[in-house]
């Protein structure tokens, strides 16, 4: 192993402790997505504290990757915990005002979210069992919300529609990463 891989290595170590963890806010992040896309909400403030219970869990996940990687990982990790626990509590706060910002905020995190899935997929593809799944949900991501960016604020129904999807890939997202994780902790 060369002396470029062993920070790799040992953080991959670090952060495979946690590995159940990731597991656990996969199937809460299906679970959303279920309970999203199988009842109708006609109310926009519902949708804006659905929502915001979605970028509170994302931030809480995103923090605990603050603890687990390093470098600029760490710097990665912390912005998106704080820009998801921001846009959360916005949603609590004006949920009727939100809704529009909603749509826009979503097609953004989905771009770039998406966009940092096909990037990292690609990088860590041939050391990574399942990498061609996080591919996949990386190009999804990123079509749903260049799609997203163009129809913002058109009906409630196609942004509900939008954060389900969002949050079933995110929940296949974070499954992928901790059986990753597991397979580290058990090598």
């Amino acid at each position: 192993m060369s002396e470029a891989t062993l920070p790799v290595a040992a953080e991959a170590r670090d952060a495979a402790s946690w590995w159940w963890v990731f597991l656990i806010f996969g199937a809460a992040w299906l679970l959303f997505a279920i309970i999203l896309l199988r009842f109708d909400y006609t109310s926009v403030a519902s949708i804006s504290i659905l929502f915001g219970c979605a970028m509170i869990a994302a931030a809480v996940v995103e923090l605990i990757g603050v603890f687990v990687s390093s470098g600029w990982g760490r710097v990665g990790h912390g912005a998106l915990a704080v820009a998801c626990g921001v846009i959360g509590v916005v949603a609590f706060v004006h949920p009727g005002n939100t809704f529009r910002a909603l749509a826009a905020i979503l097609s953004f995190y989905l771009v770039i979210h998406g966009t940092f899935l096909v990037i990292v997929s690609l990088s860590v593809g041939r050391h990574q069992d399942l990498w061609w799944l996080s591919l996949i949900t990386g190009l999804v991501e990123l079509g749903i919300g260049l799609w997203a960016a163009g129809y913002w604020g058109r009906s409630s129904a196609l942004l509900l529609a939008w954060i389900g999807i969002t949050a079933l890939l995110r929940g296949i997202s974070e499954i992928i990463f901790a059986f990753s994780l597991r397979k580290v902790a058990h090598e």
